[in-house]
């Protein structure tokens, strides 16, 4: 269970992550991309923190990803020079893309009927007889 502290500190840095994420999209060039930062964990010790990327379009998600992965020192040190008066120290930040939303929407698919295995045997995976 996370204390009050690592919530307050996870907070932070979700806040400062979307505008340095999402600035450096612009920047880059990527106004047709979205980038959000849906959760943050913070380990006990404050070293570790786990940050998971929601990308729209999915499909750029991989490639994103391994960018933002690539930058993460960079990004890093921007973060750390906007809470320097809030932590002494920033984590380490490790970037994980969170398909909760896709996975959400796959559901909503398979409700409305989209997606009918029954019609549609390729959907269904392929069993293995062993």
């Amino acid at each position: 269970m996370e204390s009050n502290r690592q919530k307050k500190i996870a907070g932070v840095i979700q806040k400062d992550l979307v505008d340095i994420l999402q600035g450096a999209a612009r920047s880059g060039g990527l106004t047709n991309i979205i980038i959000s930062v849906t959760k943050v964990h913070v380990t006990v010790d404050l070293s570790v923190g786990k940050v998971y990327l929601s990308i729209f379009p999915h499909n750029k998600g991989k490639e994103l990803l391994e960018g933002i992965q690539s930058n993460s020192k960079l990004i890093k040190h921007e973060l750390a020079q906007r809470v320097r008066h809030q932590l002494r120290k920033v984590p380490n930040l490790k970037f994980y893309v969170d398909d909760s939303l896709e996975y959400i929407d796959n559901i909503e698919k398979s409700l409305k009927g989209e997606d009918d295995p029954i019609q549609d045997r390729d959907l269904l995976d392929k069993r293995k007889k062993t």
